[in-house]
C-alpha cells in the first residue's frame, strides 16, 4: 500500500505562513505528480497546486503568488503558504499519482488530511 503523512497544519493570524509537508512510503514504483488539494467546510474538494517529476507546477488562481510548491526528491512533497488569508481555512490533502509495480496502472492516493485555519 502507498501511504502519505502530512504535518505542518495549524492556526496561524491572517497574513501570517505555514509550511505543509508530506512523505510517500510504501511499495511505490513510481510517481508521476504530488500535489496539495484543499477542503473547506461546506464545499468541494479543490486543486491548491501540483509538481509534475519534469518539473511542471499548476496553481490555483486563488493561491496564485502566495503558495509555493516545492518537491526534493520523488516522495516529497512542501507546500509554503504566505500570506495567509481567512479564506485559506480547509482541511488541507497530500495527494499523488503513483505506481505500486511497472506493470501496475496508476492510482490515486490520498493523506490523512491537516487543518489549517486562518483567524484573528
Amino acid at each position: 500500500q502507498v501511504q502519505l503523512v502530512e504535518s505542518g497544519g495549524g492556526l496561524v493570524q491572517p497574513g501570517e505562513s505555514l509550511r505543509l509537508s508530506c512523505a510517500a512510503s510504501g511499495r511505490i514504483f513510481s510517481i508521476n505528480v504530488m500535489g496539495w488539494y484543499r477542503q473547506a467546510p461546506g464545499k468541494e474538494r479543490e486543486l491548491v497546486a501540483t509538481f509534475t517529476n519534469g518539473g511542471t507546477t499548476v496553481y490555483a488562481d486563488s493561491v496564485k503568488g502566495r503558495f509555493t510548491i516545492s518537491r526534493d526528491n520523488a516522495k516529497k512533497v512542501y507546500l509554503e503558504m504566505n500570506s495567509l488569508e481567512p479564506e485559506d481555512t480547509a482541511v488541507y490533502y497530500c495527494n499523488c499519482n503513483a505506481r505500486k509495480f511497472w506493470y501496475s496502472p496508476e492510482s490515486a492516493y490520498w493523506g490523512q488530511g491537516t487543518q489549517v485555519t486562518v483567524s484573528s
